[in-house]
């Protein structure tokens, strides 16, 4: 059995088909995330490739474990995935494309499968980790880092917030290291997610290949298969000091993101410093909506965290309750910024951290839906 993703079994599918590859061998199913001149960016026909193999080797006896990874311009690994397309979410708010929903809809499924599958699965999380990325790495049992990793949820720079599961995820890092991930977008190599439970194991990045092709030798009927092979190809990595550690807990601990904000501005040391700095470039109604998020995930379960995203997204690119259409969005205004214009200057309202009420953020968590008729009321 070979090549059992979507673009072997629907042949005259479109050609994004041939950017998720699939085939099976030994015991293992291979997946390759193959766009790599948009580093792996998700497209709605990725994520639905992706759920149809996922799905179809879910009940195949043959296939023991999934493997995935991502590719780059030289070819494998070199960039696992960089979220979701953008340029897209950009596109169709403007242009009122219900599509926008179904993305969104079907990559929390997507997610949800990951998480919740019940053979051994491993991300080869190489290269840029992003967003979307995330969201299927977080999800797998085996979280594979290498040195090249640079890992992060930097969705407050786009007017968004860490969706993809990452209320789950990130508020269950240690201490408060999930709103400062959250908030900052901080970019961690592979020691560091290591360290905040983010990563499982590094491997060298020279190694890949043979730690990929060797998974369709090993035989899932031993149990010690799969710690054997870690055991193999994983190094000891650079210790990671978190020398910020208690810095973090007690600034990112605070009640708002004002009062962390003036907190660190009022410190006399660099790394507040840049920290406020940071804080002051992202969205601002946007930074309090993530750190709710965060807080209130931690005492989700997965299934309601993602139903609590989905609704959150729906406001996102329809701001109703602030007088706003999808063209007046904080997203719409980060995307624009960033990878439109690319000026790097997002015009955010409001401006100032200080001017966000609470009026403004409360209704990102209602939901547009009944719990009959939402989008994700399957998810258990």
């Amino acid at each position: 059995m070979t090549n059992a993703g979507l673009n072997v079994q629907n042949p005259a599918a479109s050609d994004e088909a041939a950017l998720v590859l699939s085939e099976v061998r030994g015991q293992v199913g291979f997946i390759t995330l193959n766009r790599p001149k948009a580093l792996n960016a998700l497209s709605l026909p990725m994520i639905r490739a992706l759920t149809q193999c996922l799905l179809a080797w879910r009940d195949d006896a043959r296939v023991k474990a999934v493997a995935i990874r991502g590719s780059s311009k030289t070819g494998p690994f070199g960039a696992f995935c960089a979220g979701g397309d953008i340029r897209f979410f950009h596109q169709a708010a403007l242009a009122g494309d219900p599509e926008l929903e179904d993305f969104f809809t079907e990559e929390y499924v997507l997610n949800h499968l990951v998480h919740t599958y019940p053979k051994p699965s491993m991300a080869f999380m190489d290269g840029i980790v992003m967003g979307g990325g995330m969201g299927i790495g977080q999800g797998t049992k085996i979280r594979i880092v290498t040195e090249r990793t640079k890992m992060a949820m930097p969705e407050t720079n786009i007017g968004l917030f860490p969706d993809v599961g990452g209320g789950y995820f990130l508020s269950r890092c240690p201490g408060h290291t999930g709103e400062w991930l959250a908030l900052t977008g901080e970019t961690l190599g592979a020691a560091a997610a290591l360290t905040l439970g983010l990563a499982d194991v590094c491997f060298d990045a020279t190694q890949l290949s043979s730690a990929w092709d060797a998974l369709a030798q090993l035989d899932f009927d031993r149990t010690t298969a799969i710690d054997s092979w870690v055991a193999m190809y994983s190094i000891a990595d650079a210790a990671y000091s978190m020398g910020a550690r208690s810095q973090i807990d007690h600034y990112f601990g605070l009640d708002s993101v004002a009062a962390m904000v003036q907190a660190l501005e009022a410190a006399d040391d660099a790394w507040a410093q840049g920290a406020a700095a940071t804080l002051r470039q992202r969205s601002p109604l946007m930074l309090q909506v993530t750190l709710e998020q965060i807080r209130r995930a931690r005492t989700l379960t997965l299934a309601d965290d993602l139903r609590m995203e989905r609704d959150l997204m729906h406001h996102c690119f329809a701001p109703r309750h602030l007088g706003r259409s999808a063209s007046q969005s904080e997203a719409v205004e980060g995307i624009r910024a960033l990878a439109v214009d690319k000026d790097n200057t997002p015009h955010w309202n409001p401006a100032c951290i200080e001017d966000v009420t609470p009026a403004m953020v409360a209704p990102f968590f209602g939901s547009p839906w009944t719990p009959r008729t939402h989008p994700l009321r399957e998810l258990r």
